[in-house]
């Protein structure tokens, strides 16, 4: 069922999509675990079509937040109002009432509203006046950013960064990929013609079948010991949490799940690490000062650590 599952949905999104594969794969790591991705990148490399390609291909609910610094927290949750008709206060649901919450340019709404999000995106409820209502199952957020631009922009907090699963970078397309794209995209644009390849439900399964994937001791171990030296490296300020811990530990079993195996292995881990915890780190000024990025960061934690092996 899961391969079949794999193989569906990976060709579906392949037909909009001319992507690494990697990055696909992790997408697909975050819909199995029900994790919120930020899609971090430069203008036109495809941000907001893989968002949408992916919330298409899920028999979701699906609603887009288009983020401006005039948007309100009320635009997102929903709010109270009068019927004249009925005299009587109804709620007018918002765009997070959905399975599938695309946020474009998430770091163009102000602080007050990105704000709105956080218990969406870690308790899976949303309260307004006062009132709490459980979200649909699945949830996701699927967030945009684009790192370039800062003017008019608010960065994202260290509270909300660490609500996101992975931070997916698309990069530039090669040669071959980026005549492809202009092959595809010649005559109509594909992103209309996709349709869902699953049910929510059928998520909700896969993600239950996630959870009883075997993770060695050593390996728990490991994992452990690449977030705790995020803590105790003098280049860094601010850590892993043990909220990053957790992170990394479900998307292993994702991963494994996906490649068709029943247990984990250490190669998961090291394949996750980047994606789960760079956006989680912050760096001391020392390091910046020394063109030290995250990832090279993370490399040299794990090049440091020794790999679990068998006995």
């Amino acid at each position: 069922m899961v391969p079949e599952f794999v193989d569906r949905f990976l060709e579906n999104i392949n037909s909009v999509m001319v992507a690494k594969p990697e990055v696909l794969e992790l997408a697909l790591v975050a819909v199995l675990c029900e994790g919120h991705i930020l899609i971090e990148d430069v203008p036109g490399i495809g941000k907001t079509t893989l968002a949408k390609t992916l919330a298409q291909s899920l028999g979701c609910s699906f609603r887009r937040i288009q983020c401006t610094p005039d948007l309100l927290p009320s635009d997102i949750t929903g709010i109270h109002f009068f019927n004249q008709k009925t005299c009587e206060f109804e709620f007018r649901p918002g765009p997070v009432m959905a399975n599938i919450v695309l946020v474009d340019e998430i770091n163009r709404a102000t602080p007050r509203t990105q704000s709105s999000l956080l218990e969406c995106m870690q308790e899976r409820q949303v309260t307004v006046d006062g009132v709490t209502m459980p979200l649909s199952q699945p949830f996701m957020v699927i967030a945009t950013q684009n790192p370039v631009e800062l003017q008019g922009t608010f960065p994202l907090p260290e509270a909300q960064l660490d609500r996101f699963l992975l931070k997916l970078v698309l990069g530039y397309p090669d040669l071959e990929n980026e005549d492809t794209i202009l092959l595809r995209f010649e005559r109509s644009n594909p992103l209309e013609q996709v349709s869902a390849v699953t049910l929510a439900s059928e998520i909700l399964d896969i993600g239950r079948q996630t959870r009883e994937i075997y993770i060695e001791p050593s390996v728990r171990r490991y994992i452990l010991e690449i977030v705790g030296r995020t803590r105790s490296d003098p280049s860094v300020t601010l850590g892993g949490s043990p909220r990053a811990s957790l992170a990394l530990y479900r998307a292993s079993q994702a991963l494994a799940l996906i490649q068709g195996r029943n247990f984990v292995l250490p190669d998961d881990v090291k394949h996750l690490a980047t994606p789960v915890l760079s956006h989680r780190l912050i760096l001391n000024t020392e390091a910046y000062l020394h063109n030290t990025s995250k990832e090279k960061l993370i490399d040299d934690i794990l090049s440091s650590l020794p790999v679990p092996a068998e006995e």
